[in-house]
């Protein structure tokens, strides 16, 4: 099967897939690409995707002042044949045309967690991340109220603060406070 079949909807590759392909179909919006593997999960929940609007509404403000961008859902790649889609990403100014960002214009990258997703960001994609150079990640447990904000050091990533509010100093300077968050108004 050549590429110009594959571009065709509803074609798929039996086997692996190179990134280009990947990116020429027509995916849903939690499609990733591991190890040219393609993962799907269903789309976030109510509560996940009003609790990442205003983080990044907040990001968003703070990110302004530095000369920074926020980006919500994105194609993030890690490498090649490694794409993640992230919940939010701060970034140097970047081209808005493109369809993916690349790890090296990454400042923090935050995931949203909840009990099916535990696993996947908290060990497979934070692995991945720090492979990648990113230095800083934020993961918020959407039930638990429990911000965790880690720094990458040597190579892996440690906890730099975790609580219910955290205050980031880089790469932008903004208070995060769950329960304001996640608050039901």
């Amino acid at each position: 099967m050549d590429e110009q079949e594959l571009a065709r909807p509803g074609v798929f590759a039996d086997g692996p897939l190179t990134e280009q392909v990947f990116l020429d179909i027509a995916t849903p919006p939690r499609v990733e690409l591991f190890d040219d593997t393609l993962f799907v999960s269903p789309a976030p929940n109510l509560r996940h995707q009003r609790l990442s609007t205003r983080l990044c509404a907040l990001l968003d403000g703070a990110a302004a002042h530095s000369g920074l961008e926020v980006h919500h859902s994105v194609n993030l790649r890690l490498r090649p044949g490694l794409i993640t889609i992230t919940d939010i990403v701060v970034t140097n100014d970047l081209d808005r045309d493109g369809l993916v960002i690349d790890a090296r214009a990454v400042h923090l990258v935050c995931e949203i967690t909840s009990p099916h997703t535990a696993t996947i960001d908290g060990v497979l994609k934070m692995h991945h991340y720090a492979v990648a150079g990113i230095p800083w990640y934020l993961t918020i447990d959407e039930e638990g109220n429990v911000l965790r904000l880690h720094r990458l050091t040597e190579g892996s990533y440690s906890i730099a603060e975790s609580g219910k509010v955290v205050n980031l100093v880089e790469p932008i300077v903004v208070t995060i406070d769950a329960a304001e968050l996640l608050r039901r108004r």
